[in-house]
């Protein structure tokens, strides 16, 4: 028999097994030895209150076994070979990634194109950004195999949960190798040290299964022919015929250009920018389990989530990354863009956080001349203000928390997780003001809410401004095909319809499921 228990205890209890059992025996009133195996199916930490303590869910099995797919049945792949439907996945990101998947699961043949290198080549050129202060405009931080997600953190923690099946997504990740916390845990992460293996396995279940992965075919047209998408061409001259699925990532800026000199409709969308906040990991530790030793021996290296509104605007924290590091996450020249990831141990000195500013087209109206394309040339014009002021480097402006809050200048700056390095800059004056001020008056805030949040031990590191995509590529609510082109399906945070690891993952396996109908529909 197996029975399952809703149980709340200390982390010295939820994360020691020996002393869990003793607790799950002395609710359910039997001894240990009764107790065939064990599984925690959820967990998430409560530190609301000065006592913290973790919420469990419990199966527990007596003189049975565990079912061996408890959590999850992964999905059967069909050989598509031979298969007479192929559609072709642009993007080689979580969206294009688990549309390829899907796909497979609907017996279509899919080519993944994907204009950067495999994780393991990319590796090399996200670390001479650094060494060097070369950017490979198609292999980076933002370009190659696994997307931006790659090497930004893993996190797996999504509010998008009504699109499609969170536990399914979480599921394909762990049946490629991904620990079994992912499936347990609230805010699930895989580390950034873990996931390139985890989308080394994902590439090996397509090309196993008769799909095709291209990598350096950047696509640089649509063959379009009758109001209808039917291919593209790459940049070798190579042209891939069937169904387009767009799941270029939010940083694929020459293809929405491309987008709008082919005359394809595309809309300005809003955006957020502002800094990387840097704090030591044990302050935060400190702060957010109420405790001067921190975190202690048992619970996880705290996390912290930050939201007001500022003049209308919101601001708020992006993408926080617990006992993680800053990283430069340019995508091509002339750009300085920081972004931030975490190991899976989460082991590090110092915690990160993107802050940044809600931005919106209206607000952008010296940008009018460029039409759909104004909100991502305003990032760029904050890209380039801080690649020239670093000096055409990648060496960040920073400055300290309060020094910025109090517009002064910072005299020094303290270590960093930064490898490119830091110098002081006057990052209240580099901003816009418009993000700037609002930063200011939203850093007061959380400091009154989280007392030693504001604080001089922090800096700023600077530019974050990557936080999504700055055009949507309008497509039809039903058929997920672009709103004047059939064939054409714009998908994931790239074309404006998912933010994240997992929601870009709901998006592309919904695609897929779309490329399906269009089959059906035009047999």
């Amino acid at each position: 028999m197996s029975t399952e228990l809703q149980i709340r205890v200390e982390p010295h209890i939820a994360y020691v097994p020996e002393q869990l059992l003793k607790h799950i025996c002395a609710t359910l009133g039997i001894a240990p030895e009764e107790v065939t195996e064990y599984r925690i199916v959820k967990r998430s930490i409560d530190a609301r209150q000065r006592r913290v303590m973790v919420n469990l869910t419990v199966k527990v099995f007596i003189g049975e076994r565990a079912p061996q797919n408890l959590m999850y049945t992964p999905p059967v792949y069909h050989d598509v070979t031979d298969s007479e439907r192929q559609a072709i996945v642009v993007g080689a990101g979580p969206a294009g990634l688990f549309c390829a998947l899907r796909l497979l699961e609907l017996g279509i043949r899919p080519i993944v194109l994907e204009r950067g290198k495999d994780v393991d080549e990319r590796r090399k050129d996200m670390a001479r950004i650094a060494r060097e202060n070369v950017v490979d405009p198609d292999s980076n931080y933002c370009f190659g195999e696994g997307g931006a997600g790659a090497y930004s953190d893993g996190k797996l923690y999504t509010r998008s949960k009504k699109r499609g099946s969170v536990d399914k997504i979480l599921g394909v990740f762990h049946a490629h190798g991904a620990s079994d916390d992912i499936l347990i845990d609230a805010h699930p992460h895989i580390g950034t040290d873990r996931l390139p293996e985890v989308i080394k396995e994902i590439r090996q279940t397509i090309l196993r299964h008769g799909g095709n992965v291209e990598f350096g075919s950047r696509v640089e047209k649509l063959i379009v022919s009758s109001g209808r998408v039917s291919g593209v061409v790459d940049n070798h001259g190579r042209e891939y015929l069937g169904p387009v699925v767009l799941a270029t990532g939010h940083s694929a800026r020459d293809v929405y250009q491309m987008l709008q000199d082919s005359g394809i409709k595309i809309e300005a969308k809003g955006i957020a920018v502002g800094v990387r906040l840097e704090h030591p990991q044990n302050l935060i530790d400190c702060i957010q389990y109420h405790s001067p030793k921190g975190r202690g021996r048992y619970l996880p290296a705290a996390e912290y989530s930050m939201l007001t509104r500022v003049d209308g605007r919101g601001v708020y924290s992006f993408c926080m990354c617990p006992g993680g590091f800053i990283i430069p996450a340019a995508s091509g020249p002339g750009q300085q863009v920081v972004n931030g990831m975490s190991p899976s141990n989460r082991g590090t000195r110092w915690s990160n956080s993107g802050m940044v500013v809600e931005v919106l087209p209206e607000d952008l109206t010296e940008f009018d001349e460029y039409g759909d394309l104004k909100v991502m040339k305003f990032q760029e014009s904050i890209e380039k203000a801080f690649y020239e002021e670093s000096g055409k480097t990648h060496n960040a402006p920073a400055q300290r928390m309060e020094d910025f809050v109090n517009r002064r200048a910072s005299k020094d700056l303290p270590p960093t997780s930064y490898a490119p390095g830091i110098h002081p800059a006057r990052m209240d004056k580099l901003l816009p003001e418009r993000i700037s001020s609002r930063l200011i008056e939203g850093f007061k805030e959380f400091g009154r809410k989280s007392r030693g949040f504001l604080t001089n031990e922090a800096v700023l590191i600077g530019a974050e401004t990557r936080t999504s995509a700055p055009v949507r590529v309008p497509r039809d609510s039903e058929t997920l095909q672009h709103v004047e082109i059939a064939g054409l399906f714009p998908c994931g945070e790239g074309a404006g319809y998912a933010g994240g690891i997992v929601s870009a993952a709901i998006d592309g396996e919904r695609c897929a499921d779309a490329v399906a109908n269009y089959f059906t529909d035009n047999n």
